[in-house]
């Protein structure tokens, strides 16, 4: 069991694998789209570093299948179940009570700017945002509410949800599992030791059409959504 030593934890998958293993990992991507307040919490990290150590987490928590494909599969599919549950729980949550979300004060954990820049990002790629939101951080914790807010047919997000969820989750988790093989029988290198380095590629790759948005998009103008109807 991990000790919580610094905030720079929080920042870390590697705390959270060793820390609670399968079921923290699957309330993390819950917690990201399903309480909105995840956001700050690694998520595409977490998804590739859980794949790196797939095969551990489900002997610790199942008992190993003897097979690592099957071992990565059960991990990839809780994870997949996790995102599908967390997104519809945004999405109904943006139906009942999201239009109050715009009158709703800053706080640490909620930034309406972020509903803004989801938004926009939902009109502008329509149905498809659903399924590219997973894999831009921020934005896919509050595209789900968005969705709701809209009242985007459910059958239609149920579907895309689904496929978005399934792609993230397969993609990273697998990914970080057999390059992890790839580079230890190819190249002697174990990337177990080398999660420093990968974890800030990942964000700086994940997040690198948020930052050029930030840095050279024109600035959000907030007072078109003041008397914009979200009902």
């Amino acid at each position: 069991m991990e000790d919580f030593n610094s905030w720079k934890d929080l920042l870390n998958p590697e705390f959270y694998i060793k820390m609670g293993g399968f079921w923290l990992i699957l309330f993390i991507v819950f917690a990201e789209t399903g309480l909105f307040v995840g956001f700050f919490l690694p998520g595409d990290s977490l998804l590739f570093v859980s794949g790196i150590y797939a095969v551990e987490i489900i002997k610790e928590t199942f008992g190993s299948t003897g097979s690592d494909f099957l071992d990565t599969t059960l991990l990839a599919t809780g994870v997949a179940l996790a995102a599908i549950i967390g997104n519809e729980v945004g999405y109904y949550f943006g139906r009942k009570t999201g239009p109050a979300l715009y009158k709703r004060p800053d706080s640490m954990l909620f930034k309406k700017k972020y509903l803004y820049q989801a938004h926009d990002f939902f009109e502008k790629h329509g149905a498809l945002a659903i399924i590219m939101a997973r894999f831009l951080p921020v934005v896919r914790t509050f595209t789900p509410i968005v969705a709701g807010i809209v009242k985007m047919d459910k059958k239609e997000f149920l579907r895309d949800n689904i496929i978005g969820a399934v792609l993230w989750s397969f993609i990273l988790i697998f990914a970080g599992h057999y390059l992890d093989k790839l580079f230890m029988e190819q190249f002697g290198v174990n990337l177990k030791e080398k999660l420093e380095y990968i974890i800030i590629v990942i964000v700086l790759v994940t997040t690198l059409p948020v930052i050029i948005k930030f840095v050279f998009g024109k600035k959000d103008d907030l007072s078109k959504y003041e008397n914009k109807d979200f009902e």
